[in-house]
């Protein structure tokens, strides 16, 4: 098979991974709230160690490659700033139909899917040189990809009450990922190189970082079951780091 076909596949069913997280708004639950709480909570806890053992890292090892260490931290931290900032502007002026749950839900979907874009890019042009490499960074991505389909489904749903907003909510993210591909193949490929993707990658793990603990871990909060919620932090946190010494 031909190698550019595997570098689509690959980043298709990392990105379609997503959908596993609507797999809850399918059954019912006596006590919704610990569902709420404990879905944003291990969905932070998630998001927060991809970006301090994965996003973080990599985005230091690409920039190091043309920079002196310390100029490569630097550069790393404005753009982990910059990411910060976008995601307090998007909180900012993203209408919120007075429904925080709701908003959460929106939030996180449009920062998944600036993140999955750059994850297609990567497991496109990963592919394209090592197939092995490329089937290793889809099987990290795809168990990470889950979470966060729970922190896009399980708001949408709770504050919608429809299964059909929150799947394709859901399903819009998933989509990014092999969307990133597509654009990998179409315009990127000549011009990608590793400062891009470096600079990229601190701007997720900003993004990603505020949104869990400006957005996921307060709104958890908010159902003030406290020892439920960072349990399941240190669920996502623990889960993530297996991940990340399994599939790095």
């Amino acid at each position: 098979m031909n190698t550019n076909i595997y570098a689509f596949i690959l980043p298709l069913i990392a990105g379609l991974s997503t959908m596993i997280g609507t797999v809850l708004i399918f059954f019912k639950f006596k006590n919704t709230h610990k569902i709420i709480l404990s879905s944003l909570a291990f969905a932070a806890g998630v998001m927060i160690m991809v970006s301090l053992t994965d996003l973080i890292p990599e985005s230091l090892k690409l920039l190091k490659l043309y920079f002196y260490p310390f100029p490569s931290w630097i550069i790393m931290f404005i753009f982990i700033v910059i990411g910060i900032l976008i995601s307090m502007a998007i909180d900012k002026y993203l209408p919120s139909n007075n429904d925080k749950l709701y908003k959460v839900g929106i939030i996180s979907m449009l920062a998944i899917v600036l993140h999955n874009i750059p994850e297609g890019i990567a497991t496109f042009m990963a592919t394209t040189s090592d197939i092995n490499l490329g089937i290793s960074l889809t099987l990290a991505i795809a168990f990470h990809n889950i979470p966060e389909g729970i922190s896009i489904s399980i708001p949408i749903y709770y504050a919608t009450k429809s299964k059909f907003k929150a799947f394709n909510y859901t399903l819009v993210s998933a989509l990014s990922e092999p969307f990133g591909a597509l654009l990998a193949f179409i315009f990127l490929q000549r011009f990608m190189n590793n400062f891009i993707l470096g600079i990229l990658f601190a701007m997720i793990a900003g993004i990603m970082i505020h949104i869990s603990i400006y957005e996921l871990i307060p709104t958890s909060f908010k159902y003030k079951n406290y020892k439920l919620t960072f349990t399941f932090i240190f669920i996502g946190f623990f889960l993530t780091l297996i991940n990340h010494f399994l599939f790095s």
